[in-house]
C-alpha cells in the first residue's frame, strides 16, 4: 500500500475505477510520494501547448521543485489524484486550499483552487469530468465547499469541463485569465450531468463487446471439441461479419490456420487489433491472457473460465484480482464462467456463446445472471419464436456468470439506446446495487417493456460468485419497489418468456376491458375465469361454435376490435375437424388482417394442441425462410428480412409440421404477428402484466409531486438530530424526544403517561380525562391487543383500578408490563406506517393495516422515499385489505386525505434527514375525520453512504 510522508494516512477510500466516455476504463487514485518518475514521465508525454494551458507560460519540464510539490500531499489541504492506465498517469487533478486573498490555508477556509491536467492522446476520453466529480467529493469530504479555476480564454476544453460539470457558476475575466468560482454542494442539474455521462460510458462500454471488430479466441483446442474449439466453431458458423483469430501458446509455430480461421500463438502475433478476447484456457493461466491482451490493447474480455468465487473463497480471491488487473489496462469483463454473449444485428452476427445455433434476429434482449437459465430462455425462445414463429428472437444476449464487472445494470443502460432491442428479459439471481437498478429501470421502462424474474429468491444467500450488498427488505418488499420503477416482474422464466413476446408483438392495451371470443364455449369460459382472477374486466364470452369457419372468426374479431368498450382481444380456438394445415392457415390469415385493420389493441390466442395453428399465425407474416419438411424448427441461420418483427407463439412441446404444408401467405413488411398460447392462464397472465405495465406507463407520464409543508420546522429538527447524535452512534429516541422531533414535521403523537402504580393510572387518566385506555407496553404484548393487554372506554376511576388489577393478575407484576394510561382517540381503522433506510435500495415508506392478520399475510405496501402526492394515494389503496378503508360492508370511509397527508410528512422527515433510519407509527387509527396517532418510535444513526451522489465508480474489489 502506498503511504504518505505527510500528516496524513493514504486515503484508500479515494481509489476508484470509472468507466470512460469511449467505454474503457481507467483508475483514480491519490499521488504520493512514490509517484515521481510516473508524474515525470507523464508530463514528458503532454504536448507543449496543453504545458503552456496548465501553467500559463512556456513550461517544458517539471523542476525537482515541481516534483516535490505536485507529490508531496497531506490529503487535506493539499490533494492530488491521477487517473492511470497499465499503471501509469494519463490525467491529473489538484486541489490547495487558499485563503480569502488567495494564499494558501488551513481549515476551516473552505475553498480550493483546482487545476487538470490530461495527456494530449486521451484528450476527449471524459477523463477530466470523471476526475472533477472525484476531486470535488474529495473536498467536500474535507470541508471544502468553493473551488476557484483560472483558466486562459484559448482553453475551451477545460472552461467547457467546469461549465458542464452542472455546479452554480460565477464567472469573470481579469488580466487575461477566466476565473471560474462554482460551489460543490451536488445539484439536480449537477447530478443530471452526472447520471447523462455514466449512461453514455457504461452504454458505450457494453457496445465495445458486443459490436466488436475483431475477435480472439484464447484457448482454442487443437483437436475438436472442448470448449474454446466450440466457441470458435460458433463465431464463425454464425457468420461473424469481423476478424475472427484462434490462439493458443501449444499450438506448432508453422500453424497458421484452424478450422479456416487464422490461428496464433499469442494474442501478441495477432498482427492488427483486437476489440474482444473470449478467454477459455484453465483460471491458473487467465493471468497471463490477460496480461497480453491488456499490452495489445484489447478493449474487453469474456471470461468463459470457471474457478473463480463460484469454487469458494481461494477462487473469490483470485476473481478480485482478474477484476483489478484487467481494469488496471482499461477493460471491462463479462465473466467469469460465462455462457457467453450473441448479437444477431446483420453488422456483427456474432454468437460467442456455448450456444451451438444462432437465435434468430428478433427485438428481445435477453440478460442471464445462470448460464443454464440462459440455456433454457433460449431454447425457449427457439422453439417458441423459431420454425414456428419464423422471426421471433433475440436482438442481443448476455450471460454475466460470476458477475464480476459488467452486470445487469450495465446492459440496462445498453438496451436504452440500442434500436434493435424492444423488450428487455432479465433473470438475476442478485442485485448488486438495488438503488441503481431501480433507478435505471425506471427510465427504462418509461422507453421500452422490462421484464424480470428474479431466483434465489427465498434462499436470504446470493448465489457463489456474487458479490452484493446486504438488505434488510424481504424479497416482497424488494419485488414491489421494482414494480414501483416499472419493473415487469414475474415468477417463473416461462412467464418471462410469455409476457416478452406479447410485448414485443403487441401494441400496449388502454385498459383491462377484454373481449373473449372463439369456437369453445369451455375454452372460453376458462379464460373468462382467467381474466377475473388477474383482475381484469372481461366481456362474456362470445361463442362462434364449432362450426365456425375462418370468416366467421375474422367478422367477430373485427367486431370485437371495433367496440369502443375493449381494450384487447382473447381469441380461442381448437381444432377443426378435417381441414388440417390449411385450414389453420385460412383462420391465421382471418385473425391477422382483422387485426392489421386495428393496430392499436392487443390481440392474443389461445390454442389447444394446434401447432398447425401457431404457425400458421406467424407463417402468415413471415419473410423468413419456412422449415425443411417434416422438421419442427428452421435451420440454424435466419434469411433476409429476420429482424423484422415480431412472432406467433408455440408451446414447447410443438408437433412436427407436415410433410405437406400450403406456401406461406406473406403479409405486408412490418406486419404484426399475433402471440398464441397453450393455456388461457397463461395468455391472461401476459396480458394482465401488460395491462399493469401500460398503466404505469400512463402514470410515470405525470408522477405526481412531493408537496411543501409551511409547518414543517427543518432546521430545528436538523439542530435536534445533531443533539442527539453527539451522544453516541445510534439510538432509539424516548417518547418524549420522539413526540418532539415528529411534531416538528406536523405528526402529533397522542400523549400516553406511565402507569407504574394503580395510583399514578388514577393520576394520569385526571390529568388525561376518561375516558381513557390502559396498555400493556412491554416488547411481548406491545401492540397485541388480541394477547388481551389493552383496556379501552375505561370511563371512571373504579373501571380504571379493575383493569389495572386484571392486567397485573393476567401478565404480571407492573414492572414487567410498563402499563401507560392514552385518552381515548376517535373510532376508526387501526393502521400502521413504517419508514426506514436500508443500505442498499435506500428509504422506504411503508404502509398496512394493524393486526396478527395483515403481518401473518404480509399485506404491506412500500414506495420509494421521497413520496409524491400520487404515490401517497396508491400506496393507501395498494395493500389487498384496502377495502376496509372505503366503507367496506357498510361502514364509514376513513379520512383518506389525513392518511396521505401523514404518508407524505413522514417521507418528507426521512428525505430531510437520513440520520432517521427508522420511523416507525403503531397504531395509527383513522377515523372518518381526522386521525390518532397512539404509538411511535424513532431511530437514529449516521445514514448509510450514498453512492448515487458521490462520484461514478465501478464496484470495487
Amino acid at each position: 500500500m502506498q503511504t504518505s510522508s505527510d500528516r496524513h494516512e493514504y486515503p484508500a477510500h479515494w481509489e476508484a475505477d470509472v468507466v470512460l466516455r469511449d467505454g474503457g476504463t481507467a483508475r483514480v487514485r491519490p499521488i504520493t510520494v512514490d509517484d515521481a518518475e510516473r508524474l515525470v514521465s507523464f508530463y514528458e508525454q503532454v504536448s507543449d501547448e496543453s504545458k503552456y494551458y496548465r501553467f500559463f507560460a512556456p513550461y517544458p519540464r517539471l523542476s525537482a521543485k515541481d516534483v516535490h510539490r505536485f507529490t508531496h500531499h497531506d490529503f487535506v489541504d493539499r490533494v492530488g489524484l491521477a487517473a492511470t492506465v497499465g499503471g501509469e498517469f494519463i490525467a491529473t487533478v489538484r486541489y490547495d486550499r487558499i485563503g480569502a486573498g488567495g494564499t494558501p490555508a488551513t481549515s476551516p477556509a473552505d475553498e480550493a483552487e483546482v487545476a487538470f491536467l490530461v495527456q494530449d492522446a486521451h484528450q476527449g476520453r471524459g477523463v477530466a469530468s470523471a476526475l472533477l466529480e472525484h476531486i470535488a467529493a474529495v473536498a467536500r469530504e474535507r470541508g471544502i465547499r468553493r473551488f476557484a479555476a483560472e483558466v486562459l480564454p484559448a482553453n475551451t476544453k477545460m472552461i467547457k469541463v467546469f461549465r458542464d460539470a452542472g455546479y452554480t457558476q460565477k464567472r469573470s475575466f481579469e488580466d487575461g485569465v477566466v476565473r471560474l468560482e462554482f460551489g460543490l454542494e451536488p445539484t439536480d442539474r449537477s447530478l443530471a450531468v452526472q447520471y447523462a455521462r455514466e449512461h453514455r460510458a457504461e452504454a458505450r462500454s457494453v457496445q465495445r463487446l458486443l459490436q466488436p471488430g475483431s475477435v480472439a479466441v484464447v484457448g482454442t483446442g487443437r483437436t475438436p471439441g472442448g470448449v474454446g474449439r466450440s466457441i470458435l466453431g460458433n463465431i464463425r458458423d454464425a457468420g461473424y461479419t469481423g476478424r475472427l483469430y484462434a490462439v493458443n501458446s501449444a499450438f506448432p509455430e508453422d500453424w497458421k490456420e484452424l478450422d479456416g480461421v487464422p490461428a496464433c500463438r499469442s494474442v501478441r502475433d495477432i498482427d492488427g487489433p483486437v476489440d474482444l478476447a473470449v478467454v477459455t484456457v484453465p483460471a491458473a493461466h487467465v493471468p497471463d491472457v490477460v496480461a497480453e491482451c491488456g499490452e495489445h490493447g484489447v478493449q474487453g474480455l469474456v471470461v468463459i473460465s470457471a474457478g473463480y468465487a463460484d469454487s469458494g473463497p481461494e477462487g473469490r480471491e483470485r476473481q478480485r484480482a482478474l477484476v483489478r488487473q484487467a481494469r488496471s489496462y482499461g477493460m471491462r469483463i463479462i465473466g467469469p464462467n460465462a455462457f457467453g454473449i450473441i448479437n444477431t444485428s446483420p453488422e456483427v452476427r456474432l454468437n460467442a456463446s456455448l450456444a451451438p445455433e444462432m437465435p434468430r434476429p428478433g427485438r428481445i434482449g435477453l440478460f442471464a445472471q445462470s448460464g443454464a437459465i440462459g440455456i433454457a430462455l433460449l431454447s425457449r425462445l427457439h422453439r417458441r419464436g423459431g420454425g414456428v414463429t419464423g422471426v421471433t428472437g433475440v436482438s442481443t444476449f448476455v450471460s454475466s456468470g460470476n458477475r464480476a464487472d459488467v452486470s445487469g445494470n450495465d446492459v440496462l443502460q445498453y438496451w436504452y439506446d440500442d434500436p434493435e432491442t424492444d423488450v428487455a428479459l432479465m433473470y438475476l439471481e442478485s442485485i448488486g446495487n438495488p438503488r441503481k437498478f431501480t433507478r435505471l429501470a425506471r427510465r427504462t421502462a418509461a422507453a421500452k417493456p422490462l421484464v424480470v424474474v428474479q431466483g434465489a429468491r427465498h434462499g436470504g444467500v446470493a448465489p457463489q460468485g456474487h458479490a452484493v450488498r446486504a438488505t434488510r427488505l424481504p424479497h416482497a418488499t424488494v419485488s414491489a419497489l421494482l414494480r414501483q420503477a416499472g419493473v415487469i416482474r414475474v415468477d417463473t422464466i416461462t412467464d418471462l418468456v410469455d409476457a416478452g413476446l406479447l410485448l414485443a408483438r403487441q401494441p400496449l392495451p388502454a385498459g383491462p376491458r377484454v373481449a373473449v371470443l372463439g369456437n369453445s364455449e369451455s375454452l372460453g369460459l376458462l379464460t373468462y375465469d382467467a381474466c377475473l382472477s388477474e383482475g381484469l374486466r372481461p366481456q362474456p364470452p362470445l361463442d362462434l361454435t364449432t362450426a365456425a369457419s375462418a370468416d366467421d372468426f375474422h367478422a367477430a374479431l373485427s367486431r370485437a376490435l371495433a367496440d369502443d368498450t375493449c381494450d384487447a382481444v382473447v381469441v380461442t380456438a381448437i381444432p377443426t375437424v378435417g381441414e388440417g394445415a390449411a385450414g389453420d392457415a385460412a383462420l391465421a390469415e382471418a385473425l391477422r388482417s382483422a387485426a392489421a385493420a386495428v393496430p392499436t389493441k392487443p390481440v392474443l390466442v389461445v390454442h389447444v394442441e394446434l401447432g398447425g395453428l401457431a404457425q400458421a399465425l406467424s407463417a402468415a407474416a413471415s419473410t423468413a425462410p419456412q422449415a425443411g419438411p417434416g422438421t419442427g424448427v428452421s435451420q440454424s441461420g435466419p434469411g433476409p428480412g429476420a429482424s423484422q418483427a415480431g412472432p406467433g407463439l408455440a408451446e414447447e412441446t410443438v408437433p412436427a409440421a407436415p410433410a405437406q404444408q400450403p406456401p406461406a401467405v406473406r403479409a405486408p413488411e412490418g406486419a404484426r404477428l399475433i402471440p398464441a398460447y397453450p393455456a388461457a392462464e397463461r395468455a391472461v397472465r401476459a396480458l394482465g402484466e401488460a395491462v399493469a405495465y401500460a398503466q404505469w406507463r400512463r402514470d410515470a407520464a405525470d408522477p405526481g409531486k412531493v408537496p411543501e409543508y409551511e409547518d414543517i420546522d427543518e432546521k430545528g429538527a436538523a439542530e435536534q438530530i445533531a443533539g442527539h447524535l453527539a451522544r453516541g452512534q445510534g439510538l432509539t429516541l424516548g417518547t418524549q424526544e420522539t413526540c418532539e422531533l415528529l411534531g416538528r414535521y406536523g405528526v402529533h403523537v397522542h400523549r400516553a403517561l406511565p402507569a407504574p402504580t394503580p395510583d399514578d393510572a388514577v393520576a394520569a387518566a385526571r390529568a388525561l380525562g376518561y375516558p381513557v385506555a390502559l396498555k400493556a407496553t412491554a416488547p411481548h404484548l406491545r401492540h397485541r391487543a388480541d394477547l388481551g393487554g389493552v383496556r379501552l372506554d375505561l370511563a371512571d376511576e373504579e373501571q380504571l383500578r379493575r383493569a389495572y388489577a386484571e392486567l397485573t393478575e393476567l401478565f404480571g407484576k407492573p414492572a414487567e408490563l410498563r402499563p401507560v394510561v392514552q385518552g381515548m382517540a376517535p373510532r376508526g381503522v387501526d393502521t400502521v406506517v413504517r419508514a426506514v433506510i436500508d443500505p442498499a435500495a435506500g428509504a422506504v415508506l411503508s404502509f398496512g393495516l394493524a393486526g396478527a392478520a395483515t403481518q401473518l399475510l404480509g399485506d404491506m405496501a412500500h414506495r420509494l422515499i421521497p413520496v409524491t402526492d400520487r404515490d401517497a394515494t396508491s400506496l393507501i389503496r395498494s395493500i389487498r385489505t384496502a377495502p376496509l378503508l372505503f366503507g367496506w360492508r357498510g361502514s364509514a370511509p376513513v379520512d383518506a386525505a389525513a392518511l396521505e397527508e401523514l404518508l407524505l410528512r413522514v417521507s418528507r422527515l426521512v428525505d430531510d434527514h437520513p440520520e432517521v433510519v427508522a420511523v416507525t407509527l403503531e397504531p395509527v387509527v383513522v377515523a372518518p375525520h381526522g386521525l390518532s396517532v397512539l404509538g411511535a418510535s424513532v431511530r437514529l444513526a449516521p445514514p448509510p453512504a450514498r453512492d448515487d451522489l458521490g462520484p461514478r465508480t465501478l464496484p470495487a474489489y
